[in-house]
């Protein structure tokens, strides 16, 4: 359902929410002002883009969005995707990108996708996250230290020219940036400014400082970008052409696939925080709605942003009306202090950018999983890292979900269980008394667990392993959930083996689902319908009406 739309049958845009909301808001809106900038400045955007994106995807998410409590704007996740894309195809190649992406998102959402986007796992999330997280790290050392342009395509050679040059840092935008780290992380500890957030004040610091003593050698947004644009930005249709669409189809993707799992992780730990629950497809078509008018109003790529959605809850924000003041207060920023933020050191924003890292690497998650993980998740974990790190993202994410799936198969093929059932098993479980006798030349098997491409091989084998070949064989399915096209195949192959051998199958305690699954995969058609039973009781006691044999059954292979 549509947020704004849920929050009003439940009453809290009444006036007796407004105080709460409206103070959320600001005060969100006064910690989205730098990151918003830094981010856009870090994915090779203009620092008012950064506003735009927020201001406009902030708007779009509140009002259309699936959770209440989601803050939207560009997010430090989406950085080195956004800077390669803008590095190969300009910041007009990243709002096509961006624009395509959001019809991507919105279709996602229209086709019930919400769901299936959170079975990524955990390893693989924690693994991509921690190598964006070094990325930006590393990616910020150059204005953090005031260091020159560094060559290189790719991570290591990148990082190898910073630390050769390194040597040759710029002291005052060294200390001016080290300044700024600390008020991020300690202002807090200074009486009276417990609720002022920490990026704002190192923001307002630094450039109070730059702007009095106007520090030489201290690159600045102004220096860098020029003056912030004083006023809102107007709706201008990007250039697309057929070629450039299909030429961005690949990088769109990437940017809704990482939108769409970002948001939709940001909306879980807002549920978590405030005990609400979200609908997943209708987040992703808000954030569809985001991607498609961020470009077209100057902006580029956004997503649900955990951190500011975390502040929006913890100072009180209980509705979209918070998401929508966020976004109000950044218009205001724009209208009437614009040309202020041309002494904004870029040293202070490196600084913020540092702590959004070290935020995102999770270290002590990381520590513990790699401490007390199974070894496959650790082996998953560390792949995605390094690929995400050295190579791509969407490698990354690609195969640390492929070796995940595989790791998952493995692991259900290994839980399904095809035992042989002794003599004592059957007469408990058929209830008959010590005196009563078997029928003459039963097999039963019990076949436990989900019956798929992956298993089929085990059932197989198991069945094998029998020495005797029976009169009547009993397939017990009770305790089978479910059962695919390769189980079927397999599952009539080995009915059509025991059948050329003058062996009597029966089928017994399969449920519905598996039961319809049998019928139109021809199964009970194969074994007859007087063989398939809905209790083993029956099917045992259908054995006992069987014509009795002298015959002795001799050793033998199963399936010969």
């Amino acid at each position: 359902m549509i947020v704004i739309l849920e929050a009003a049958r439940a009453g809290l845009l009444q006036r007796r929410h407004w105080g709460a909301n409206l103070v959320a808001g600001v005060i969100v809106g006064v910690v989205a002002l730098p990151l918003s900038m830094a981010f856009a400045i870090a994915s090779g955007a203009k620092p008012e883009q950064g506003l735009y994106t927020a201001i406009v995807a902030g708007l779009a998410v509140s009002l259309l969005g699936g959770s209440r409590l989601q803050i939207a704007g560009p997010t430090g996740a989406f950085i080195v995707i956004l800077a390669d894309i803008t590095a190969r195809y300009g910041i007009a190649g990243l709002q096509v990108a961006t624009l395509m992406a959001g019809v991507m998102l919105l279709l996602m959402g229209l086709a019930r996708f919400g769901a299936v986007i959170r079975f990524i796992p955990a390893p693989v999330i924690t693994g991509f996250t921690t190598g964006i997280a070094i990325i930006i790290w590393v990616g910020q050392w150059k204005e953090f230290f005031g260091l020159p342009a560094v060559s290189g395509g790719h991570f290591h050679e990148k990082f190898w020219h910073l630390l050769q040059s390194l040597p040759q840092f710029h002291v005052t935008t060294t200390l001016l940036a080290l300044m700024s780290l600390a008020l991020v992380i300690f202002s807090k500890k200074i009486p009276g400014m417990a609720r002022v957030p920490g990026p704002l004040v190192a923001l307002v610091v630094a450039t109070i400082a730059q702007g009095i003593f106007q520090f030489q050698g201290v690159n600045t947004i102004g220096s860098a970008f020029g003056e912030l644009p004083s006023g809102l930005p107007t709706l201008q249709w990007p250039e697309m052409t057929f070629a450039r669409l299909v030429e961005l189809i690949g990088p769109a993707f990437t940017i809704a696939m990482l939108g769409a799992i970002e948001s939709l992780l940001s909306a879980v730990v807002a549920d978590g925080m405030a005990g609400t629950r979200h609908d997943s497809n209708q987040e992703l078509i808000g954030q569809g709605v985001a991607n498609v008018l961020s470009p077209l109003f100057g902006g580029f790529a956004a997503t649900g942003a955990i951190a500011r959605t975390a502040t929006n809850i913890r100072n009180g924000g209980t509705s979209p009306l918070a998401g929508v003041v966020h976004a109000l207060t950044l218009v205001a920023v724009l209208l009437f202090l614009a040309p202020l933020a041309k002494n904004v050191p870029l040293a202070a924003l490196a600084a913020i950018l540092f702590v959004v890292a070290w935020n995102m690497s999770e270290l002590p998650h990381l520590v513990h999983l790699l401490r007390h993980a199974p070894r496959a998740d650790i082996v998953i974990l560390l792949v995605t890292l390094a690929l995400t790190v050295f190579a791509d993202l969407v490698i990354a994410v690609n195969i640390g979900v492929i070796l995940a799936s595989f790791h998952f198969l493995r692991r259900m093929a290994a839980s399904m269980e095809v035992r042989q059932a002794s003599a004592e098993e059957i007469g408990q479980q058929a209830g008959l008394d010590a005196g009563q006798a078997l029928p003459e030349g039963l097999l039963v098997f019990n076949v436990d667990g989900p019956f798929f491409f992956g298993a089929a091989d085990n059932f197989r084998r198991a069945l094998e392993s029998a020495l005797v070949t029976p009169k009547v064989l009993i397939l017990r399915l009770r305790w089978v959930p479910y059962i695919d096209a390769t189980g079927l195949e397999t599952l009539a192959g080995v009915i059509r083996s025991f059948q050329a051998k003058g062996v009597r199958v029966m089928l017994s305690g399969a449920s519905e689902r598996v039961q319809a699954r049998l019928k139109r995969g021809g199964i009970l058609k194969l074994v007859g319908e007087s063989n398939h039973f809905a209790a083993f009781e029956q099917a045992l006691q259908a054995c006992r009406a069987m014509p009795r044999s002298d015959e002795a059954s001799g050793p033998a292979s199963v399936l010969g």
